[in-house]
């Protein structure tokens, strides 16, 4: 009874592992998940925390292709003039990657702020990836 509990959860060297159902979409082949260009950005969100008012934030996301065609960024956009991005290279191969440096200055005001980066490709599942930030602006102390 318990080797039959255990094998059902999927516990393996004491770790309890949490075993998804099987299903269509989990038995697909993985070429049939990545034919033409794919996207994917790392991290796809980020937090930036705490921060004085109108300091400049960077973080380097990296825009990866997966896919098995070449994944072409066509624009990179944001969501104000607060934010600003580099230029990415505007082809990614099968496989690669390029960075994108991302710059957010953070207002006068205190309070929760929260922005995003679009970055238009050829993917045609997803040809418009959004980057989210955050970031909290505490007040200077004197």
């Amino acid at each position: 009874m318990i080797m039959r509990t255990a094998s059902k959860l999927g516990l393996v060297a004491g770790t309890l592992l949490a075993l998804a159902p099987v299903s269509a979409e989990t038995t697909r082949p993985p070429e049939a998940a990545t034919e033409g260009p794919r996207i994917a950005v790392d991290p796809p969100s980020f937090d930036f925390g705490k921060a004085l008012p109108q300091k400049p934030l960077s973080r380097v996301f990296s825009i990866r292709n997966f896919g098995q065609d070449d994944l072409v960024i066509e624009n990179v956009s944001t969501s104000c003039g607060c934010t600003v991005t580099d230029h990415p290279a505007k082809v990614v191969k099968p496989g690669g990657s390029t960075p994108l440096k991302v710059t957010l200055t953070t207002p006068q005001n205190a309070g929760r702020l929260s922005k995003s980066v679009m970055v238009r490709s050829n993917d045609p599942v997803r040809p418009v990836f959004e980057i989210k930030l955050q970031a909290t602006v505490v007040a200077e102390t004197p």
